[in-house]
C-alpha cells in the first residue's frame, strides 16, 4: 500500500493489485476524508479489481468479440480475462501486479512488463502524481510484440453515491448493447442520456451500460449533498456510463475507444483505436480535480 498526499487530496495505490487506486479522499478541514473515488473496503490487504476505486485499462478497454478480431489479414483471438464471461475484457492490465518504479510524498510511477503478452505484447507505466486539489493519471503502452497492432487505453474509476449525483459530459452519440453487451447500432443519444447541458443532471434510475462517442474530453459530476464538485479531463473521445439500478455506485470511464471497436464498421483506427509499431508508444492522461460546491 503506497499512500499519497498532498494539498486537499489523499490517494491510496495498490501496485499488486492491479496497479489500482484503493480510494481518493478529499480531506476536508472539519468535515474529516470524503471519499471522491468509491473506496476498496477496509482490511482488505488484496481487493478485487471490481472493489477496487480505479483500475487501468491497458491495451484495450471493455469487450472484444469472443471471436477476436482480424487485422492486415491475420486473426487474433484474445483469451478470456474473467470468468463467466466469454469475452475478453479490460486488457491485462487490472488483472496483474505492478511495479514500483519511483516514490514520493505525493507521486508514485509503476511499471507492468507483458512481453509475453498473446497477441498483445507490452511494456506499460502509469504516474500518479498528486497536486493541491487534482490526481493526474497518466498512462503509456508500447507495443513490445513483432507486429504492428491497434492498442487502446482507458481508466474504469467507481463512483459513490450515485443517487446523489449529477452529471455533465456531452457527447453526439451512443452505441446501444446487445444481450452480449457487445454494440449493435449508433445512435443520438437518447434524452434520459443527454448529460451536455450547462447544468449536470441526474443519473438515469433505470440503469444504462453503453459507451458514448464524440465527448470532448471534460466531464463534470457534482453530489449536491456533500457539497464536492469532481472535474474530469482527459485526452479521449470516448467515455463508458454504467449505472447498474439499485447499487451504490456508478462508473464514469474516460477512454480512447468503444467497446469492441476492433470489430466496429470503419475499422479500428475510425473508431479510436491507435496502430502501434513494435516499439511505438501511445500516451493518455486523466485528472481528477475537487472543489467544494458553494
Amino acid at each position: 500500500m503506497i499512500e499519497l498526499r498532498k494539498g486537499s487530496l489523499r490517494a491510496v495505490v495498490l501496485p499488486a493489485a492491479g496497479g489500482g487506486l484503493a480510494r481518493l479522499d478529499w480531506l476536508a478541514p472539519q468535515d474529516g476524508a470524503e471519499p471522491i473515488l468509491r473506496p476498496a473496503p477496509d482490511g482488505v490487504a488484496q481487493p478485487l479489481p471490481g472493489q477496487m476505486a480505479c483500475f487501468p485499462l491497458v491495451p484495450w478497454s471493455n469487450r472484444i468479440s469472443p471471436d477476436g478480431f482480424e487485422f492486415e489479414g491475420q486473426r487474433y483471438t484474445p483469451a478470456p480475462t474473467r470468468d463467466g464471461d466469454p469475452c475478453p475484457i479490460h486488457g491485462d492490465g487490472w488483472r496483474l501486479p505492478w511495479q514500483v518504479e519511483s516514490r514520493d510524498e505525493s507521486s508514485v510511477v509503476l511499471s507492468l512488463y507483458r512481453r509475453d503478452g498473446s497477441p498483445f505484447a507490452f511494456t506499460a507505466h502509469m504516474a500518479y502524481t498528486l497536486s493541491a486539489n487534482a490526481l493526474r493519471v497518466t498512462l503509456k503502452v508500447t507495443n513490445n510484440g513483432p507486429h504492428a497492432l491497434p492498442f487502446g487505453l482507458g481508466l474504469h474509476p467507481w463512483m459513490p453515491h450515485p443517487e446523489d449525483a449529477r452529471l455533465r459530459a456531452a457527447a453526439d452519440g451512443v452505441w446501444l448493447s446487445g444481450t452480449d453487451k457487445l454494440p449493435t447500432r449508433h445512435v443520438a443519444p437518447p434524452a434520459a442520456w443527454d448529460f451536455s447541458d450547462e447544468i449536470p443532471r441526474p443519473l438515469p434510475r433505470d440503469g444504462v451500460d453503453h459507451a458514448f462517442t464524440g465527448w470532448n474530453g471534460r466531464a463534470e459530476i457534482d453530489w449536491p449533498a456533500r457539497k464536492l464538485r469532481l472535474r474530469m479531463e482527459a485526452d479521449m473521445g470516448y467515455y463508458i456510463l454504467y449505472v447498474p439500478p439499485g447499487k451504490d455506485f456508478f462508473c464514469f470511464e474516460p477512454v480512447d475507444h468503444p467497446i469492441n471497436a476492433f470489430n466496429l464498421p470503419g475499422g479500428p483506427m475510425a473508431n479510436g483505436l491507435t496502430v502501434l509499431a513494435p516499439g511505438q508508444d501511445l500516451w493518455r492522461t486523466v485528472t481528477f480535480a475537487v472543489e467544494e460546491l458553494a
